[in-house]
This record gives structure tokens, C-alpha cells and sequence, in this order.
């Protein structure tokens, strides 16, 4: 209905001041509007909230539950203070030890037990993550939904803060530490907070917190386990024992073996046949994706690599891959730590990076890799400095190309030679680098051969004999050779080599008749190779002469060493210390097979050299001086014996003043 020019307008959709609440078909409004979606319903404690996850098959009752209830049910007073009473863990670990199911049993058993008002689980991958779950369970606690999620996460905070009811809160893989930053669940005498994350970092500590690493299964967890989880399969379980040894009481790689047995109806024994199979992949031995068994989501091979990239992302960024890389290939039980500082390490990153890198960033690279627990430090242990699972040791090998993983072996290798002293006097380090050098070997053996065996092969083999374990050298050798003519053949100058050392060991070892035919045998070889008047040939008739001596044929090494002599003052000449070593063991020998004149006859020859050229107070002019008394003597020269006599006491008398 129309209106006269003279009637007033009725305002029959307008408001005016400040209007709140829900507001429809307005056409004007003066002042300010305040739009708030209607309160949600509040929960009623006793409440729990989030996605828990489902738990494991066949768990274990581990020792670290109780731990956690000892330290969030009646503190810690290496860590709390009179103004910290929230009781906070913080649980690391590699990937794969079990975190999450130990921060579940707790917190199932907590609710089961009445203890808790409130229990929160928050999947902490992100501080966003955190932000909107936090968000949530404000608004299911008071009922207003904050358009603003960090509103809404402090509005929780402060009631955390004030409340009375007992709660609990698991903050589980959690990525970045300063991801919490701001988020930390207040102090409060009825809080309680469970963290689970890969990270060591100082962050994770403060007041009130308890960070406790976690490690894989005991034997006995292990063992339980494999029982447990394969209870109906009574024929699949004929050996435990090394099937979880095998893979490293890891509890995730034991659940994902399982199931891939089950899938296959494969026994113990047949699993660990192939597990052994160095040509099979981690991917072949684990369930795809699609067949992960506990809602797990990443399979073995996989569940590593985010954190190696977030190491390798901390500074100094780019490092702590590589050296990963170089840890994989040494032994899983300890590598000492100055292998990480030598020169072919740095030099490996240098050429990595582009940029030229230090023992102190290579340091700091190792420090990245245990704060996101993918090594672990053990300062206590200079030796065993640095330890590694052997499984994420493998997933690294794997992930290699041929290229970088030859270069790695070869840096490996130079950096374990580096470090090795020259004179062993502590037998702990000198088993640490040969169990070092003897996983290398077996983790990429091939390359130590090209172009020919690595020194640290031979290394190894002479730290055993010097350590006094002859025999334990023998067989290493002995090994060594097959490997060598295997990889270059049996006349390769390097296999010779080897041999060379085998024939030693082998005398050593008692058995001097087998170490003279060792020698005869390399001696013919070498004449063939590389000709007699060759270094390494000269060598070897020298090894071959001083075990016929051994042997108990004084002519024979008599012999040898008159060819040796010839040879070496053809090539060497007179003065040469070598040429003057070998024929004071001629003298000697032709002596000890009954012809004591020729041996005088030789140390005469012997003295003169020897003073021409080391002077009449040296040490081996004296003992020459004194072994041609002795010979003089022997041969009937009583006189000849005595002047040798005077002389040798006027000159040791010179050398006292």
C-alpha cells in the first residue's frame, strides 16, 4: 500500500546502537554489529578427545611405562622445583622404537584407572596442527567457537592453568620443538603432558620436563614379542632368537617382519634367509604401504628419511647427510669420533658442499644427526663415540647411488687409516678400527679393490699380529688372499702382496716349514712378475731366507742370503743399509753351518764397510765389531779375537767420554 506526500515513513526494518546475536533482514544498521555463531553444546568431564591411535599387536610391557609413571604421577626431583609441579615427559627416540605406544599404554592406563579427568591426544606434526586442536578443545570446554585458532589455543592454555580437573595431555611426533613454542601446557599441580618426537634438543628441556631416550627392545621384549605376535603361527617361529638379533630388536621392523612372515607363511628361518640375502633391498623384505600392520603408515626403508632431511636442513646445513653416509658404512657399535674429524672426512664434504668444511662443522653435523636421534654420542666412550642402528645404517646404504657410495667407502677408509696410530697401546681402539674396517669390507668390499686393495686391509691384518694374535693374522690373511685373487687374480702384484704377509703370519702363527714354502712360492711369482732385482722381490727372498734359518737349515738361508747379497750390491750397492743388513745375516748363518772362518772372513768385510760409512762409534759398528770377536774366537783365532776385543773397548770407551 502506497503512502500520501504528507505521511512519515515508518522504519520497519531498521536497527540502530550496538546489536549482537543473530541478526536477519536488516536494511540499515548504526553502530556496530557483532556477529558470534551460536554457543556449542559443553562437554561433561570426565572426557577424552583426538584420534588415539589403535594399539600395537602383541604389546610388550615395557620398563619405560613405569618410568613414566614414576616421573608424571610423583615427579622428579632431579628436575622439579617447588614452582614446577606439572609433571612433563618428553620421550625421543629413532623412529620405530615404540614411542607413541609407550606414551598410549600410559595414557590408557592412567584413564582406565580413574586417575584422569581429561585426556587430550594431539597429533603434533605442526604447530598448526597443535594450534587447531588446541582450538577445538577449548571450544568443547567452554562452548565458544573463536574465529581466531591461536585465540582459541590461549583461551585453552588459561584454562589448563585454572582448572581443578586432572588432565592429561600427549602431544605425539612431535617434528620441530619450536613448534611449542608459546604452547607448552601451563605449571599446574593436576597437569600432566607426554611429548613423543625423533628430537634430542635443548629446547624440549625446562622446568618441570623429564627427557628420557628410548631405545629398541630388550632381548627378552624382543623375544616375548616374536612369541607373542606369532602365537597361532606355532611353525613360523623356529628362531626367534636370531630373527630379532637380526634386525636390531627394532620394534617397528619386527611388527613389519611379522606380517610380511604371515603374508608369505614364512618360518623364522627362511625370513632371515632372505634378510641375509645382500641383493634384496629393504623394500622387498617389508609389506608395502597398503599392507602395514597397527595403522602404521611408513615402512622401514621409508620411515628415516624425513628426519635425515630435517638434520640435514639444521646448520651447518648440507652436512649431516653425508656424514650419515659415512657412518653407515662402519660398524653400527661404535665408530670413534675422530673418524668424523680427519681429512678425507672433510675433504668428502668439502667436495659436497662446494665449500671448504671443517673438523669443527663436521663436528656440529654429527650433533645434528643425535639431536634428531639417527646417531647417538656416547662421550664417555672415545672409541665407541658414535653409534648407529644397523638398520638405518642400511635404509642409508640404499638410498646411495653407485657413484657416491664408492666415493664414501674409499673416504671411510682413508679416514680409519688416519686415525690408526702407528704403535697401538690401547687395545680397545686397535679392535674398534679392525671391527670398523671388517664392516666396510663387508659393506662394500668391491671398491676397496679398485685399483688395487685399500691399505687399510693390510692395516688391519698387521694390527692383529702386533696385538700378539698370530693365529687370528694367519686366518686374516688367509682370507685376504682369497678376496685378492678373486677380485685382481692370482698373480696380481697386490695378491702377491698379500701372500706376502700370509707366509709371515703363517711363521708366526708355528708354523715355520709352511711359511719358507709361502715364500718360495711368492718368491718364484714376484722373479715372474715384476723381476728379481725388483724391491717387493728383494723383500721376499729376504722373508725366505729368515724362515729356512727358522725352519732349522742354516745352509739353505746361508744360500739365500749369498744370492740376496749379490743382487743388492748390484742394485743398491755396498753402502746401502739394506746390502749391509744381509750380509751381517750371511755372516752369521754361514758361521752357524760350520764354517766359522767364512763368517769372520765376512764380518771383517762387514766392519769396514761400516766404518766407512757409520763411523767407529755407532751402534751397529760396535755390534759388528763384537760378532767378529765372537767368529774370530770360533775359528781358531785366539790373538785375531783379543785386538778385536781391545778395539771394540777403546771405541765403546771414546763413545762414554
Amino acid at each position: 500500500m502506497g503512502h500520501g506526500p504528507d505521511e512519515p515513513v515508518r522504519a520497519t526494518n531498521l536497527a540502530s546502537g550496538d546489536v549482537a546475536g543473530r541478526l536477519t533482514q536488516i536494511g540499515t544498521v548504526y553502530g556496530g554489529v557483532h556477529l558470534r555463531s551460536p554457543p556449542r553444546p559443553v562437554v561433561t568431564l570426565p572426557y577424552r578427545t583426538g584420534a588415539m591411535p589403535q594399539h600395537a599387536t602383541a604389546l610388550q610391557p615395557r620398563g619405560a611405562i613405569g618410568e613414566f609413571a614414576r616421573i608424571l604421577e610423583h615427579g622428579d626431583t632431579a628436575v622439579l622445583t617447588s614452582n614446577s609441579a606439572v609433571r612433563t615427559g618428553v620421550i625421543s627416540g629413532l623412529g620405530g622404537v615404540g614411542k607413541t605406544q609407550i606414551a598410549l599404554a600410559y595414557a590408557e592406563q592412567a584413564w582406565a584407572a580413574g586417575m584422569l579427568d581429561l585426556l587430550v591426544w594431539v597429533t603434533a606434526g605442526s604447530r598448526d596442527a597443535v594450534v587447531s586442536a588446541y582450538a577445538e578443545l577449548a571450544t568443547e570446554l567452554d562452548g565458544h567457537t573463536d574465529p581466531d585458532p591461536d585465540r582459541g589455543a590461549r583461551r585453552l592454555l588459561s584454562w589448563l592453568a585454572t582448572t581443578k580437573a586432572r588432565w592429561l595431555i600427549v602431544l605425539d611426533d612431535l617434528r620441530q620443538p619450536h613448534d611449542l613454542d608459546g604452547l607448552w601446557p601451563p605449571a599446574g599441580e593436576t597437569g600432566r603432558v607426554i611429548v613423543t618426537t625423533r628430537r634430542r634438543d635443548a629446547a624440549l628441556r625446562g622446568p618441570g620436563r623429564r627427557q628420557i631416550d628410548i631405545g629398541v627392545f630388550t632381548c627378552e621384549e624382543a623375544h616375548d614379542y616374536l612369541r607373542d605376535a606369532l602365537a597361532d603361527q606355532p611353525l613360523l617361529r623356529d628362531n626367534i632368537t636370531e630373527l630379532a638379533a637380526g634386525l636390531g630388536y627394532l620394534p617397528l621392523a619386527l611388527a613389519q617382519a611379522v606380517a610380511y612372515m604371515i603374508d608369505r607363511d614364512l618360518s623364522c628361518t627362511a625370513y632371515l634367509a632372505r634378510w641375509n640375502d645382500c641383493r634384496r633391498r629393504l623394500a622387498t623384505l617389508f609389506p608395502e604401504t597398503g599392507g602395514l600392520p597397527d595403522q602404521q603408515r611408513a615402512t622401514v626403508a621409508t620411515t628415516w628419511s624425513l628426519s635425515i632431511e630435517h638434520a640435514n636442513q639444521l646448520e651447518p646445513t648440507g652436512l649431516a647427510r653425508p656424514i650419515l653416509d659415512v657412518a653407515s658404512m662402519l660398524d653400527a657399535n661404535g665408530i670413534p669420533t675422530g673418524v668424523f674429524a680427519t681429512s678425507a672426512v672433510t675433504g668428502l664434504l668439502t667436495a659436497i658442499t662446494a665449500r671448504e668444511i671443517d673438523a669443527e662443522e663436521a663436528s656440529d653435523a654429527l650433533g645434528c644427526l643425535h639431536r634428531l636421534t639417527l646417531i647417538t654420542r656416547s662421550p664417555d666412550s672415545a672409541a665407541r663415540a658414535v653409534r648407529v642402528h644397523a638398520l638405518v645404517q642400511r635404509a642409508t646404504r640404499e638410498a646411495m647411488p653407485k657413484a657416491g657410495l664408492k666415493r664414501v667407502t674409499n673416504a671411510a677408509a682413508d679416514a680409519l687409516l688416519e686415525i690408526w696410530p702407528d704403535i697401538e697401546t690401547d687395545p680397545q681402539l686397535g679392535q674398534v678400527l679392525r671391527t670398523n674396517t671388517a664392516k666396510l669390507a663387508e659393506y662394500n668390499g668391491p671398491d676397496l679393490w679398485t685399483p688395487g686393495a685399500h691399505p687399510i686391509l693390510f692395516r688391519a691384518g698387521q694390527s692383529l699380529g702386533d696385538a700378539g694374535l698370530v693365529t687370528e693374522a694367519r686366518t686374516y690373511f688367509a682370507e685376504l688372499r682369497s678376496v685378492a685373487e678373486q677380485q685382481l687374480g692370482h698373480g696380481h702384484p697386490t695378491t702377491l702382496t698379500v701372500r706376502h704377509s700370509l707366509g709371515r703370519w703363517q711363521g708366526e702363527a708355528g708354523d715355520p716349514a709352511g711359511a719358507a714354502t709361502e715364500f718360495q712360492r711368492v718368491l718364484d711369482d714376484r722373479i715372474r712378475v715384476l723381476g728379481p732385482e725388483h724391491a717387493d722381490t728383494l723383500q721376499t727372498r729376504d722373508s725366505l731366507a729368515y724362515w729356512r734359518a727358522r725352519t732349522g737349515d742354516p745352509a739353505g738361508a746361508a744360500d739365500e742370503y749369498e744370492r740376496l747379497l749379490a743382487i743388492q750390491l748390484r742394485v743398491l750397492g755396498r753402502d746401502h743399509p739394506d746390502t749391509s743388513t744381509t750380509r751381517n745375516n750371511l755372516a752369521y748363518w754361514r758361521g752357524e753351518t760350520g764354517h766359522p772362518a767364512a763368517a769372520a772372513a765376512e764380518f771383517e768385510r762387514l766392519l769396514d764397510e761400516r766404518l766407512r760409512s757409520l763411523g767407529p762409534d755407532h751402534p751397529k759398528t760396535l755390534r759388528t765389531l763384537d760378532n767378529l770377536a765372537y767368529w774370530l774366537t770360533a775359528s781358531g783365532d785366539p790373538a785375531g779375537a783379543t785386538a778385536a776385543l781391545d778395539r771394540l773397548a777403546y771405541w765403546r770407551e771414546l763413545d762414554d767420554r
